[in-house]
């Protein structure tokens, strides 16, 4: 008799079970658990909440960690989901400047921070005083090196330069001192003169770091809290690129800078296809549907959506210790919203809605990490550990033993970062799809079109219904209903929407009607879950006929929402689809499937070795 455990590590929880395999084979499952994920799917960090979970399940049994003889992990590649709200018009920055952009051949190196000045006017510079000269293109490069090495070898601090030519490396490789040299600045004659500027150019294969650091920005031009969000903006469009320029410009003289939303290069199988962001979500998703499967996702540089996910391409580099050039984006997801604007030039603080596109990215690197997971595992609990099984077809086999189930059968696992879909014929063969975007894009959408700027709030409007308390023994329920009360209900509830969670109502510190809230929940999870059911079950039927498919089941945590179900359900109504929720052996719901599945897979393979 041996026991094994099987554990899925998800975007938000971990799934334990522990199952017994009796010497004819057979597996009997004993015990069960769910825990919070520690830290970033898929990384070093999940080890304690693994333990945690595998402690959990051995609680509810006598045996300890020493009884197992295996430890499975699903072989999920790591995935980091990241979602930004994108307005379709361009982002405008107020008073202060942003000359950043990506030449191809910036030049020197580090940062450079002084007042602006341009090149004729550096004989009459200031001594030690740190200057940021500013070049026009009517000057040879032969002459900005004599002109600057002759003020560096005088008393001038010459901490970095802009030019309008293609020079930088012609510049740099001739001073006497190495200093950082952004160039190919087109509209060189609106560059203020005699403001603070910072200049920084990364090393070849590398980001900058201090401009594009909302911090470091305020750090460098001793900004103040409201000036320093001000500039989220400009940090935000220069994650990613090799070099940049900011200016601190006198009130007024600047009135706009504009930060495009930016472009997507979609390339996969030796096509390439260009989206903007500006031209909506829909337009994205056809180019995307052009290239099947992804290969890479790409933002443009200096862009909002460049810095998007250059950002999640160095957490992911970070966190599972591999170079950046290892870590690509593979799906994406782009919704229509509605984003508030404040309106320039209100008196109140008006704001407008103005469209939006919210994109959801799911960034992978290799599979390494997972085996780094189950190594770090090994160690902690002197269990041997190892990975398993791909995640997806984990999940159908575990999903399988929901009563009434048989192959051909699908699953959909709704999760928090990432929609999974899996089919397996009567034959044993699985095929599966990952993409980006769950119920984290669904919290996201919500808390944009209320303007909460609440995360924890807009998750309780998404997890729980709404009511509206009339008077203090009776609330109206979302669906017209009403329930009254015996004892009367707390007097802050009076005349409020709340939440009705499972310690009863919750009021809402939201000024909006209740019709409003409900609308936008329900188009939020329209958007993200009906239309990744459709994509995910597109891509894994049989010649992309979802009507070819019989039999779906979901599993996952969003699969326990409470409206969620229903409405893929009618969504998939048309093609004849039987849908419903997995109640993974009979007695989980649609919890721990890939744990279950990842045991049985073990027990089949022990029997095919005998």
């Amino acid at each position: 008799m041996s026991y094994i455990a099987g554990v899925d590590v998800g975007n938000n929880t971990t799934e334990v079970a522990v199952g017994e395999v009796s010497p004819d084979g057979k597996a009997y499952f004993i015990s069960s658990a769910t825990v919070r994920t520690v830290g970033i799917k898929g990384t070093i960090q999940n080890a304690m909440g693994v333990i945690e979970g595998l402690d959990t399940a051995l609680m509810a049994t006598p045996l300890k960690r020493k009884d197992l003889s295996l430890i499975l992990l699903n072989e999920a590649t790591p995935v980091i989901g990241d979602v930004a709200m994108e307005t379709i018009t361009e982002t405008v920055i107020t008073e202060s400047a942003m000359i950043g952009h990506n030449p191809g051949t910036p030049g020197g190196e580090g940062l450079g921070t002084g007042i602006t000045i341009r090149l004729e006017s550096l004989d009459s510079k200031v001594p030690g005083v740190p200057c940021i000269v500013v070049v026009p293109g009517n000057n040879d490069f032969q002459n900005v090196v004599a002109r600057l090495n002759r003020s560096m070898m005088g008393n001038a601090r010459i901490a970095g330069a802009i030019l309008q030519n293609d020079d930088g490396v012609l510049v740099a490789n001739r001073l006497s001192m190495r200093i950082p040299i952004v160039d190919e600045v087109e509209f060189i004659d609106r560059i203020p003169i005699g403001m603070p500027a910072a200049v920084e150019v990364a090393a070849p294969g590398r980001s900058i770091e201090k401009l594009s650091n909302p911090y470091d920005i305020a750090t460098l031009f001793d900004l103040g809290p409201e000036e320093t969000r001000k500039i989220v903006p400009i940090a935000r469009a220069l994650t990613g690129v090799r070099s940049a320029v900011v200016i601190k410009t006198p009130m007024g003289d600047i009135q706009k800078r504009s930060i495009p939303a930016g472009k997507l290069v979609l390339m996969g199988r030796g096509r390439r296809v260009e989206a903007q962001v500006e031209e909506g979500a829909d337009a994205i998703m056809a180019k995307a549907d052009e290239i099947s499967p992804l290969e890479e996702i790409l933002g443009e540089p200096g862009t909002n959506v460049g810095g998007m996910f250059e950002h999640m391409r160095k957490i992911m580099a970070e966190l599972t210790d591999q170079p950046v050039r290892s870590v690509s984006v593979r799906d994406i997801l782009a919704v229509e919203t509605f984003k508030p604007q404040k309106v320039v030039g209100s008196l109140a603080g008006e704001y407008s809605l103005g469209n939006a596109v919210g994109l959801a990215a799911m960034v992978e690197t290799h599979k390494l990490p997972m085996m780094r997971l189950a190594a770090k595992i090994d160690e902690e609990t002197m269990v041997p550990c190892c990975v398993g099984g791909v995640e997806a077809e984990m999940a159908i086999l575990g999903a399988l033993t929901t009563p009434g189930a048989t192959a051909p059968f699908a699953i959909l696992d709704l999760g928090g970062g990432s929609t999974d879909a899996a089919i397996i014929d009567r034959d044993g063969n699985i095929q599966s799809i990952h993409l980006a975007g769950a119920g984290e894009m669904v919290t996201l959408l919500i808390d944009t079109e209320l303007g909460l700027d609440d995360r924890e709030l807009a998750e309780q409007i998404k997890r729980h219904p709404l009511a509206k308390v009339e008077s203090l023994f009776h609330i109206r329920h979302e669906d017209g209903s009403v329930q009254f009360f015996e004892e009367p209900l707390a007097p802050k509830l009076f005349g409020r929407v709340a939440v009705i969670t499972e310690n009863g109502p919750k009021p809402l510190d939201l000024d909006v009607p209740l019709e409003k809230i409900v609308s936008v929940r329900r188009q939020a999870k329209h958007k993200v879950f009906v239309s990744n059911t459709l994509r995910a079950l597109k891509r894994i039927a049989p010649a992309g006929n979802i009507r070819l498919i019989n039999f779906l089941a979901l599993v996952g945590g969003s699969a326990l929402d409470f409206e969620i179900p229903k409405m893929i359900s009618d969504s998939l109504f048309e093609f004849g689809v039987v849908t419903g929720r997995a109640n993974v052996r009979g007695t989980e719901g649609p919890r721990n499937a890939v744990a279950t599945g990842l045991i049985l897979a073990q027990v089949e393979r022990g029997k095919k070795n005998r």
